[in-house]
């Protein structure tokens, strides 16, 4: 398959500037995936062999091995074609040995267990995502309170740890934070909020203040008025030791 590589530069918080190259449909790094990356890298001192699901251009997979805290080869994976070939080639590109494979959340890895599993899978509401400035097209199978894609990775996810193992994921206010916490805390004893940020509501969803405001009226998503402005916020949590 021929893609027209695009380059772009992202530099972690307090990390290694990398140049990566994308394509069209695929997430470029962002917020999260900052928040991630750090989130990460306050809680793991040596190299793991690490899981990054959702993995997009692979720049979370790629900056933790920069920074000497994931085992070659990365273990990554997209359910997009476009974005397994953009890790492929950014791998490539670092002389990172990588195994990127496509596939839905957890199916492409049966039989595997790591020791750092990181999801970065989509998880707002559906019903935002085509409006939003962030999917451009990128399909987004999430259900109205943007769930159902990351509630399938928290049940799942002590199925893949090795012993003693770190799960890590993001929570976006424009979902359901509520209902994913309460199913994470069902399946594990220790949960920890590791960062949270907050930002504001992008203009191109002001327009659709009462599609949000009744979202937010059904429990779906959380909008919060301040300074008069609304915001949104994403958190990332660390799960551990599965309840079996």
């Amino acid at each position: 398959m021929e893609m027209k590589f695009t380059d772009i530069e992202f530099l972690p918080k307090n990390g290694r500037k990398m140049n990566l190259v994308t394509v069209k449909g695929v997430f470029d790094p962002n917020t999260t995936t900052d928040l991630l990356i750090n989130a990460v890298k306050k809680t793991i001192s040596k190299p793991k062999k690490m899981l990054d699901l959702g993995c997009g251009t692979g720049v979370v997979g790629l900056s933790l091995w920069l920074e000497g805290l994931a085992k070659e080869p990365i273990c990554s994976s997209d359910l997009s074609v476009p974005s397994v070939y953009c890790s492929q080639e950014n791998f490539r590109r670092y002389d990172c040995e990588a195994d990127v494979r496509c596939g839905a959340l957890f199916e492409p890895w049966g039989g595997e267990k790591f020791d750092v599993i990181i999801d970065d899978i989509s998880g707002i509401s559906q019903e935002i995502a085509p409006i939003s400035p962030w999917f451009g097209g990128v399909p987004c199978e999430t259900g109205s309170d943007g769930t159902d894609l990351v509630l399938n990775i928290l049940r799942n996810a002590s199925k893949y740890l090795l012993k003693d193992g770190y799960f890590f994921f993001p929570v976006l206010s424009l979902s359901n934070v509520d209902a994913l916490l309460r199913e994470v805390k069902e399946k594990f004893y220790t949960v920890e909020l590791l960062e949270r940020q907050e930002w504001p509501l992008p203009k191109e969803l002001e327009v659709h203040m009462p599609l949000l405001k009744k979202l937010s009226k059904e429990g779906s998503i959380k909008l919060e008025e301040r300074f008069g402005m609304v915001l949104c916020y994403t958190e990332v949590y660390l799960a551990r030791n599965p309840i079996n």
